[in-house]
């Protein structure tokens, strides 16, 4: 007996050390006090402990937490959870019903995938702050820096989190109308089993905050089929390229295909392509308005504004032209002016002095080159030669050099440099990606690029890529973010005038036929 009951206190006493010792513990329950979900825990450091209560008539869960914040590189905050495999889908109504006093805009009600119940754990979530602001926030690796998606709009009714493989796609609803995309969708590797729930943190390690969720389901997903419809989005964001403020904002998101922003010269607009037409929109986000190109139609993503504003270089046709040739109309609107005679030219950067326009022209044996024009027109110069491939050419803000990318050695495409009659050409990046459209930044501090992984081929879209960022003083390159784009995510000059942010568009296929009625 006295033997018994030592191994069971030895039992118990080792259990509580490891529950401690791994800096959670986690309480079970039965489904009448958790509802859909069988545990919580306090993830990361959060005093007091955090409370849930479940009110299963009505169907609401009643989370208090403190908690210090749910970003950089650390978590604190209550976690309600569910062990979970596959593709899943979880939804709620979230509210902070209390606004008494001051309360923080920063605390966070959520809906979130995570890996780990470690602090600094791999998660993704779809975030409501106290402010009324929605984000899809996400750790890719444990330890890494919190990067989110920003959406511009009125506080949701409800919303959906929705796992699919490797994609992780919010859903929302704003006057109780079907769940629909709002444009954040990331790729997001989660090893089975990991956990659903939902979160509170105050973002106040002193202060208790509350928030409600309703009609909360937690739902397996049907598997794709062969035989359903795909629907192909876009989303045209913004990202800061601060190593630790990785934000993003959603400006605009669609079906269909949006390509290749450009900034405005004062930072305060976007110009992009869709449908063969040119756009502009608010960068805080807002409605589009089409720019007049006149006769100019099919055009493509690219274009770009003179350094002076004033012009709007764009690649189109126009009647008795249907190839695609080189135009310059006025940057607010107005008949297209023939810049390029020959066919099969398209715009890629001016000049910084606004001289000169460098463009491409592709061949007949899949390769390509690229060329220069002045501004007046005449007579255009060839910068590269060669059956091989030689795209995407951008000026330095200094105008020293052409970045451009190449597969001139035979192997990948890497990123090289000349001076802009096409002497002293020397490679910039040699490593293990396909790194296409390099784009220098106004500090000529850094380059941005795309990077596919290497067994891709051309220069396609849809696919997983990286915009990583080389230093120029050190030659050292960083992921900025990693997103499904490609062709069309930044075909043409997109950092805004104050070196800080970039614009690029991301893709979404989301199949119709696949899990519950949105």
């Amino acid at each position: 007996m006295e033997v018994r009951l030592a191994r069971s206190l030895s039992a118990f006493v080792c259990c509580l050390f490891l529950c401690f010792e791994a800096g959670v513990c986690r309480a079970q329950a039965g489904s009448s006090e958790l509802g859909v979900f069988e545990g919580q825990s306090d993830v990361g450091a959060v005093s007091p402990p955090g409370v849930t209560k479940y009110d299963a008539g009505r169907g609401i869960y009643t989370v208090e937490a403190a908690g210090d914040n749910m970003w950089s590189t650390i978590d604190g905050f209550h976690f309600v959870w569910k062990k979970v495999s596959g593709d899943v889908s979880l939804t709620a109504e979230m509210t902070f019903p209390s606004t008494a006093g001051n309360p923080n805009p920063h605390r966070k009600a959520v809906l979130m995938f995570r890996q780990t119940l470690d602090g600094d754990g791999v998660y993704v979530d779809a975030a409501q702050h106290g402010s009324g602001m929605t984000a899809l926030q996400y750790r890719r690796a444990r330890g890494a820096t919190t990067q989110d998606i920003e959406l511009n709009i009125e506080t949701p009714r409800q919303i959906r989190l929705e796992k699919r493989g490797d994609t992780i796609t919010m859903f929302l609803s704003n006057h109780g109308e079907p769940l629909h995309q709002a444009g954040a969708s990331i790729k997001l590797h989660l090893e089975g089993p990991f956990y659903a729930g939902i979160g509170v943190c105050s973002h106040n390690k002193d202060v208790v905050e509350r928030a409600t969720f309703a009609d909360v389901k937690l739902d397996a997903l049907k598997p794709e089929t062969t035989e359903g419809q795909a629907a192909f989005y876009s989303t045209l964001q913004t990202i800061g390229i601060e190593d630790n403020y990785r934000r993003a904002l959603m400006v605009a998101t669609g079906p269909g295909r949006m390509e290749a922003p450009n900034w405005s010269r004062d930072g305060k607009t976007l110009i992009f392509n869709r449908d063969g037409h040119i756009w502009t929109i608010p960068a805080e986000g807002g409605s589009a308005t089409m720019i007049n190109t006149g006769a100019a139609t099919n055009c493509t993503g690219s274009h770009g504004l003179s350094p002076d504003g004033k012009w709007l270089a764009i690649s189109c046709s126009t009647p008795g032209k249907p190839e695609t040739r080189v135009y310059i109309v006025p940057s607010a609107g107005g008949e297209p002016r023939l810049l390029t005679e020959n066919p099969s030219s398209y715009f890629h950067s001016w000049s910084p002095d606004g001289r000169t326009i460098a463009f491409t022209r592709p061949n007949h044996m899949g390769g390509g080159n690229i060329l220069s024009i002045p501004v007046e027109g005449r007579t255009e110069t060839a910068l590269t030669t060669g059956s091989g491939i030689s795209d995407d050419p951008d000026y330095s803000a200094d105008g020293k050099w052409i970045y451009f990318n190449s597969d001139r050695t035979g192997g990948l495409m890497q990123i090289w440099r000349m001076r802009p009659d096409g002497s002293g050409v020397e490679p910039v990046t040699s490593d293990d990606y396909n790194n296409w459209t390099p784009h220098p930044s106004p500090d000529g501090k850094s380059i941005v690029m795309v990077s596919y992984d290497k067994d891709v081929k051309g220069h396609p879209a849809n696919k997983d890529i990286a915009l990583r960022i080389l230093n120029v003083s050190d030659g050292k390159i960083r992921v900025l973010v990693n997103l499904v784009g490609g062709a069309g995510s930044d075909n043409v000059p997109n950092w805004a005038p104050d070196g800080m942010h970039l614009a690029f568009v991301s893709f979404q296929t989301l199949p119709e036929d696949a899990g519950p009625s949105r």
